[in-house]
């Protein structure tokens, strides 16, 4: 942690209760300059109490918070509060004149980016939830702020837009505090992770996954951590260590004592083994679609309308698609929002019928879908009730043999002759202690909810679950609990997520809808699908430029040679101050080899713009 007179932000002997629970208790920490640190922990545990203490929102019940004098510090909460008669321009851009932020290469950046669809005259009160969010973030991003407060900012985003935010938050020379669910983002943003438990905030170095491996360590060590969530943490250690070797961000402690937990771990689930549990209770069919259009806006079918607004016009999202999955085919779909992700859900559930083509359900097929929402449950219920009305025992087996083969010593998740698990006992496993098993739906938090809806799914026994958007809400310790009960649930799953870590957590093959009508297959994973985007983006921006600097059209080759000209002026400003960097840090070897590669990618940028630069100075003469 950096030294005392280099902090931003300074708490000590922090307190805070809520009636007789203590949120925070007695916490120093502090923020220094150039600081990323992710915070993580559970729904309620205290993080956004955390970042309102820090940003100056809510004043401590004892201890002390210190700023540094002339702190430019940005906070974005979890709910966004906006005028709503205010047009997004004036409240993203504050007034600026056009022709002063138009001549800003970062403020551009950060509108294409996360406003590009959004018209900068609309009210805030006639935006999306979504909208509302990129809004919020966006003013926030085009200001030059000491330190960035950020509560789950990624919510609402696409794994587009995700990406993009995750790698300007990365470049940034301000320090940030962020708390996020999603766990790729942390290892993409935090160099510093703080874990806030029982009212203590404990310091880890690295991202997420240099976290994962400390904890491993430490319950090595310690020897006391218990069995159970013991055995989560070795199992998402292992998955880690099969994984990129991105991820483990160079962590500064034994790694190869860490990984001696590991030593002999089976991989998450065997997916041969599911995927034969899976034929003997699914047959050979699940579902076939056969030439299937959908569309939305004017003219669309009913049930095919999803996402669509009001007058619309008409958009097909999917075209002449033919798709199978299978029996034990556990399939992750991306794509930007809007792009039909839940339209494709809704086909195969049935809520939904295609505008052409056909959708054949297997004869034994018994899904369930969770939805984005939870409105289905009802507020006057206790949880056991909520639980019960679905069923009062299931056979869910989730724990794996001594040797870790499906089916050999202990029965898969929802085969035949696994145990019975009763509604109050699969509550404890979700996180709801016997003693809150009474408390009325209506008092739960969001993630709560969630995580109430997804356990009543499970009570049904379906062989097939589409979840949508799955992560929202949850948080870390439910989701590890959720992708540990999915490793060795038998039957086809359907994931569409936002959600990087999840998907390649929980899936085994990842479809994108690319814009064009099509589901496409992508070997690579997350990463194929941002490069295709990248490369599709770059394509149609080149496309544009070429019909404004046709020949003939000087007055727009003109237009752009002005603005190719302030991007370059932006970039030599940038130059030099990467010169003076590399400078400072001479003797910093870690820190000289990123300012270069920072360096070299400028350069590539600055050449590129020349070339543009001569090439629009011939057309616009």
């Amino acid at each position: 942690m950096a030294a005392a007179t280099s902090n931003l932000v300074n708490l000590e002997a922090v307190s805070i209760g809520y009636g007789t629970r203590t949120v925070l208790d007695e916490v120093r920490l502090g923020v220094g300059t150039g600081e990323r640190i992710g915070v993580v922990g559970r729904n309620g545990g205290g993080k956004s109490t955390l970042l309102r203490v820090l940003s100056g929102r809510k004043r401590p019940d004892a201890g002390r918070v210190t700023h540094t004098g002339g702190l430019r510090l940005g906070h974005l909460a979890q709910h966004d509060e906006l005028e709503p008669t205010a047009s997004v321009r004036t409240h993203v851009l504050r007034g600026r004149a056009e022709h002063e932020w138009a001549g800003d290469a970062g403020v551009r950046e950060v509108l294409g980016a996360l406003l590009g669809g959004v018209d900068l005259d609309a009210a805030l009160g006639r935006l999306s939830g979504g909208e509302r969010r990129r809004v919020s973030l966006a003013r926030l991003l085009t200001r030059e702020d000491d330190l960035l407060v950020l509560d789950e900012p990624t919510n609402h985003l696409d794994v587009e837009a995700i990406d993009w935010l995750a790698g300007h938050l990365a470049s940034r020379a301000g320090a940030l505090v962020v708390v996020s669910h999603d766990r790729w983002f942390l290892d993409a943003t935090a160099l510093t992770t703080w874990e806030v438990d029982g009212g203590r905030v404990h310091s880890y170095d690295g991202g997420y996954s240099a976290y994962v491996l400390a904890r491993a360590e430490r319950a090595r060590l310690a020897a006391t951590v218990e069995s159970r969530r013991q055995n989560l943490l070795r199992k998402e250690l292992a998955w880690l260590r099969r994984g990129p070797p991105a991820r483990t961000s160079k962590p500064r402690f034994r790694v190869e004592a860490a990984s001696a937990l590991v030593a002999g771990e089976p991989p998450a689930r065997d997916s041969l083994e599911l995927a034969r549990f899976a034929t003997a209770r699914l047959g050979r069919s699940v579902y076939d679609l056969e030439d299937v259009r959908v569309h939305v806006g004017d003219g669309a079918r009913d049930g095919a309308r999803d996402g669509a607004r009001d007058g619309a016009a008409e958009r097909v999202l999917l075209d002449e698609v033919t798709w199978r999955l299978g029996p034990g085919e556990r399939v992750g779909i991306v794509g930007a929002n809007g792009a039909g992700k839940t339209s494709l859900l809704r086909l195969l559930t049935g809520a939904a019928r295609p505008a052409a083509g056909t959708v054949e359900v297997g004869r034994t097929v018994r899904a369930a879908m969770l939805t984005q929402e939870v409105a289905e449950l009802d507020s006057g219920w206790r949880l056991l009730e909520a639980v019960e009305a679905v069923s009062r025992v299931a056979q869910l087996q989730v724990e794996r043999g001594p040797k870790g083969a499906l089916g050999r010593t202990e029965p898969a998740l929802g085969s035949a002759g696994a145990p019975t698990a009763t509604a109050g006992q699969l509550l404890e496993r979700f996180g709801f202690a016997a003693e809150r098993q009474w408390t009325p739906v209506g008092d739960l938090s969001g993630g709560e909810r969630r995580r109430l809806q997804l356990l009543r799914l499970l009570m049904g026994e379906p062989n097939v679950l589409l979840l949508d958007e799955p992560t929202n809400d949850l948080d870390i310790e439910t989701l590890t609990v959720l992708e540990d009960l999915l490793d060795s649930w038998v039957g086809s799953v359907v994931v569409v997520s936002h959600d990087r870590w999840f998907l390649e957590r929980v899936t085994d093959a990842v479809y994108g809808l690319l814009a064009d009508g099509r589901l496409t297959h992508l070997p690579g994973g997350v990463e194929e699908y941002l490069a295709r985007r990248r490369s599709a983006g770059a394509a149609g921006q080149q496309d544009a430029r070429v019909a404004r600097t046709r020949p003939g059209d000087t007055r727009a080759a003109r237009k752009e040679l002005t603005r190719v000209e302030r991007d370059l002026a932006v970039l030599a400003r940038r130059e030099q101050r990467l010169h003076a960097d590399l400078a400072a840090s001479a003797t910093d070897h870690e820190r000289v080899l990123s300012l270069d590669g920072e360096l070299r990618a400028l350069l590539a940028d600055k050449e590129r713009l020349e070339d543009r630069w001569l090439a629009l100075a011939e057309r616009a003469g």
